[in-house]
């Protein structure tokens, strides 16, 4: 069986080949030529656009596709940055930094000190990885329990805690669904939650990965967050990656199929509704001295109709009515201010 040269020894061997050929060209008799000869062979190559290819670093990504990925993952870090401010109660701010693809133990490298949750992104096959920091993590639980938002200084995971980092991550993934609609109708689902980079292996050593970086700011903390996923999980969608496929997707949202699914959605929504039985007018004095018993005159007649309120904007006139041995309310007709 043929032996296999090593990385060094390719290079070794390369370097001594270019050596013989500077060596010839010194050697030849007629140096001006060879030089001619060489200026000529330059000038070839910047006409036919040659350019210098790393194969240990293969750009697996056009600039227009990685351009696409940081337009998506804006619009997801807007929706996420959202859902965290009303989850958290507090204001955040989530900003992507940068996109860019390497090889995957040199991302692994550049991690200290995180959180990682292993992701499923189906129906694309492969997994997913998503990155925080332990500082920023504890600081969001801190917030969940009722506190300050303030950070632990804990690079483990109890078996109470594990449940809220996911219910975090879960947060995070319904905006990267809704970011990713125009492109592919993913299901992101949390696999596993992992506090060593050594315990995640989602893909080979050298194979290339998109990296999106992040910085989180919450309140008077600040983070970092990253989400890490493989070219192979991102080589079936690679052709859609383009700004006139995106435009293209986000312009066929409006078709009949999803007007239907978005009245569905609106239509089982609830609403909270409210009866106004009348105004009336009272005085500061009467108004403190108010105690059960008292009897408040309303401007409204014993016939009139009644004012329906839908989230605090009245909608319908009506009269109180009885159903069975409950009260409800029987609607005389619509409302025109």
């Amino acid at each position: 069986m043929a032996d296999i040269l090593s990385p060094e020894e390719i290079e070794a061997l390369l370097t001594s080949l270019s050596g013989e050929e500077n060596e010839g060209e010194s050697a030849a008799p007629d140096g001006g030529a060879k030089s001619a000869d060489a200026i000529s062979a330059q000038k070839e190559r910047s006409r036919h656009g040659y350019e210098v290819y790393d194969f240990r670093r293969p750009d697996k990504f056009s600039k227009e596709q990685l351009r696409t990925l940081q337009m998506l993952h804006e619009t997801f870090a807007r929706l996420v940055s959202s859902s965290l401010a009303a989850m958290l109660r507090t204001p955040v701010h989530i900003e992507l930094i940068s996109v860019e693809q390497v090889p995957y133990e040199e991302y692994l490298r550049s991690i200290n000190q995180s959180i990682f949750s292993v992701l499923s992104l189906a129906p694309l096959s492969g997994q997913a990885v998503m990155e925080m920091e332990f500082g920023l993590v504890y600081s969001m639980i801190d917030r969940m329990l009722g506190g300050t938002g303030k950070p632990i200084p804990r690079t483990t995971v109890t078996d109470i805690e594990r449940p809220l980092v996911s219910a975090i991550v879960e947060t995070a993934l319904k905006g990267l669904k809704r970011a990713w609609e125009g492109i592919v109708i993913v299901h992101p689902r949390v696999e596993g939650l992992e506090t060593s980079s050594q315990f995640v292996q989602i893909a080979p050593p050298t194979d290339i990965v998109v990296t999106l970086l992040f910085e989180i700011k919450m309140g008077d903390q600040r983070g970092a967050a990253s989400l890490c996923i493989p070219y192979l999980v991102l080589k079936p969608i690679t052709t859609k990656l383009t700004a006139q496929k995106w435009a293209g997707a986000a312009g066929r949202k409006k078709n009949p199929l999803n007007r239907m699914l978005l009245t569905n959605h609106v239509s089982r929504a609830k609403v909270d509704c409210k009866i106004e039985l009348g105004t009336g007018t009272v005085s500061v004095r009467e108004f403190v001295q108010l105690k059960p018993g008292d009897i408040v005159r309303i401007e409204r007649k014993q016939l009139d109709d009644m004012l329906l309120h839908v989230e605090d904007n009245p909608k319908f006139f009506g009269k109180p009515a009885k159903v069975g041995n409950k009260l409800a309310f029987q609607i005389t007709g619509p409302y025109e201010p």
